[in-house]
Order: C-alpha cells, then sequence, then structure tokens
C-alpha cells in the first residue's frame, strides 16, 4: 500500500522498500524519514528498525551526529575529554515535499531543523532499478544545503576525539542474525580490515543475502567506509572521517551511494560485476 507519508518502493512490480516521512519518534531518537523493511526481491528483510542495541538507528537513511554541535543522528552524543553524554541537543529532518514520485523512486524536499531553526535545506533522491532475477540497486543520493546566514560544519565522534568513530553520512543498518556477517571488499575482508578505508565498493553478507555499497562520484569514493559487524551489522560512508566538513552558507555538499540488494551469497566477482552494472545506469 502507498500512502502520501510512506511510498513503496517496487523493482518489477514487486515491492522491495517501504519509505517513511513522519516517523513518531522520541526527540532523543533524532527523528527523520528512514527506508525499512528494505528486502531482497525473495522478500528477505535487510534492515532492522530501533533494535535494542542502538533505537536510533533506522533502517536506511541520513544520520549526522554532528551539525555545528546539533545531534542528528540520535542518542548520545560524543564530548571531547567526557564521553559519550546525554545532551539536549538534538536535532530533526522533517518531510516538506515530495517533487516527484514514481513507483521505482522519489524526489524530496526536506528541513533539518535544531533549537527553532533551519540548518540545512536537503534535496534527497531515491531509485530502485532491476539488475537481474536475484539483485535489484538502491540508488540514494543527497544534497545538503547551507541555509543559515554563516558557515557550519559537520563533525563525528571522530573528529571530537573517539578514534575509530566517524560515522555519519549515509548508514545502513542491516538485520542482525546469529552469524556475523562476513564483510569483504575487492582486495581485503574482515571488519578491522574494511573499517575506516575507502574502497569503490564494499560487501556485507549475511545468512541468505548480500549488500554491496559504492560510491558513485568521485567525491563520496573519497570517504572510508563506517563498518560494524561484530557488535551490530551495519556499514555507512563516513562524511567527517579526520576533521570537519565545512559548508559556507548557501553552498551545497553532495553525496550518492548505490547499493546492491541481492539474494544468496555473492563472492568477490559476482559482487564486482553486479556493483559495476548498478552504477553504470
Amino acid at each position: 500500500m502507498t500512502t502520501n507519508d510512506t511510498p513503496v518502493l517496487r523493482v518489477a512490480g514487486r515491492p522491495v522498500g517501504r519509505y517513511v516521512t513522519r516517523p513518531e519518534l522520541a526527540p532523543r531518537l533524532s527523528p527523520r524519514p528512514y527506508l525499512h523493511p528494505v528486502t531482497t526481491l525473495a522478500g528477505t528483510a535487510v534492515t532492522e528498525l530501533s533494535p535494542a542495541d542502538h533505537l536510533h538507528h533506522l533502517g536506511v537513511g541520513v544520520a549526522v551526529p554532528d551539525v555545528e554541535g546539533h545531534n542528528f543522528w540520535g542518542g548520545r552524543t560524543y564530548v571531547r575529554d567526557q564521553g559519550p553524554t546525554e545532551l539536549d541537543n538534538h536535532g530533526a529532518q522533517r518531510h516538506t515535499g515530495f517533487q516527484l514520485r514514481d513507483p521505482d523512486g522519489f524526489v524530496e524536499e526536506l528541513r533539518w531543523v535544531a533549537a527553532g531553526g533551519e540548518l540545512l535545506r536537503e534535496r534527497r533522491t531515491v531509485a530502485a532499478t532491476e539488475l537481474s532475477d536475484t539483485a535489484w540497486a538502491l540508488d540514494f543520493t543527497f544534497s545538503l544545503t547551507n541555509v543559515t546566514a554563516g558557515p557550519l560544519s559537520i563533525g563525528s565522534p571522530a573528529t571530537n576525539g573517539r578514534p575509530g568513530a566517524a560515522y555519519g553520512g549515509f548508514f545502513w543498518r542491516a538485520r542482525k542474525e546469529e552469524r556475523t556477517p562476513d564483510v569483504f571488499t575487492a582486495d581485503t575482508a574482515g571488519e578491522p580490515e574494511v573499517h575506516g578505508r575507502c574502497a569503490d565498493w564494499l560487501a556485507l553478507a549475511g545468512a541468505g543475502w548480500t549488500l554491496v555499497f559504492a560510491g558513485a562520484t568521485e567525491q563520496t569514493r573519497r570517504d572510508p567506509w563506517f563498518v560494524r559487524t561484530a557488535e551490530y551489522p551495519g556499514v555507512g560512508s563516513s562524511l567527517a572521517h579526520t576533521e570537519r566538513v565545512p559548508i559556507a552558507a548557501g553552498d551545497t555538499l553532495v553525496r550518492r551511494v548505490v547499493t546492491v540488494v541481492a539474494d544468496g551469497r555473492l563472492d568477490r566477482d559476482a559482487a564486482a560485476a553486479l556493483v559495476r552494472k548498478a552504477v553504470s545506469l
């Protein structure tokens, strides 16, 4: 079913993703639109929503822990020399409308608001494309424009003093299973090897599914991957890895990530072939 607030993405007539634009969430979860559930073509769910280990993980979307000191990720804020701290600094992403909406995608306008003011305006473009009988691609682009009168910057726990925690940007919370998923790139494997490094693509393989993430622009490919498998299964593209990212007044930051969603456990060759096809479409 599709309503004004919950469009459903379809590939070859099959529902593969539900997009919630106005979720009813507590302020400390940094309310924001998200995709959940996202499924393979065979119907296997590959996202989780507000799992017990991290209630603020919301399927697939854009989440940033530090926009000029405001938390658009949810949960606690990492404070330098203090650690994770509960602060009243949460922002929200507010859906303002669709510029375009089709069964296979949409263009959405959003406002990022905190402390009674608007910091960023976002245009989000999402498209679903069939790749084969067992795989499809989610093409996700977000453009953030600074609508304040002065410069602002995006940070992460890493830029605030927590090594290895450069999360923030596009983020996919995958389903947690009894067995830890495998993670690999074209030339390495394992969470310690792939986390915090750049790679043209990165695959996360679960019990009967594989996700293959790829930066689809030169700038996006320069962002290292944030990867978790042991603690929980999640993959993100890090906007602020080693230093804060400035956005001047009126300027726009753009990132595009294409994700292959496949049934079965892909090997390196199959993952590489599908992601090449997905990015070239």
